[in-house]
């Protein structure tokens, strides 16, 4: 019963997966921040475009849990149009497999910090630029 009102803090609405909100933890309690879930990115005329699992909107950051079914080939079509899509509208799109969320340093937290670092030196250059 402690351990069920200990967890009712960190519950959320929109996972979708065990995996994702595993994902979400993670990340919450790793110092990268909680992302959102189900963040909506839209396109220039307003237009919902791209539904990540996951996002950082300042970083303009989409996470996306793969789990087995993306080894479909029609999935894996449908996959690749989203992350062109998301990379088109200024987005990173990082790709998340239940190998990223396993031991004590989850390989997930390295593929954000570099998506992080790598959204920072994107800004730098664009201001240097203009």
């Amino acid at each position: 019963m402690k351990t069920a009102r200990l967890a009712l803090s960190e519950i959320r609405v929109g996972a979708d997966s065990p995996q994702e909100t595993r994902m979400r933890l993670i990340l919450a309690r790793s110092g990268h921040g909680e992302p959102v879930l189900n963040y909506v990115i839209r396109n220039t005329w307003g237009q919902p475009a791209v539904w990540p699992d996951a996002a950082y909107p300042e970083q303009r950051i989409a996470l996306q849990y793969d789990g087995g079914h993306h080894a479909d080939p029609l999935q894996v079509s449908i996959d690749f149009r989203r992350q062109s899509l998301t990379d088109r509208m200024g987005w990173r799109e990082v790709r998340v497999y239940k190998e990223d969320l396993e031991g004590d340093k989850p390989f997930v937290l390295e593929k954000v910090r570099a998506a992080m670092v790598s959204g920072i030196e994107r800004q730098t250059k664009a201001r240097t630029y203009t």
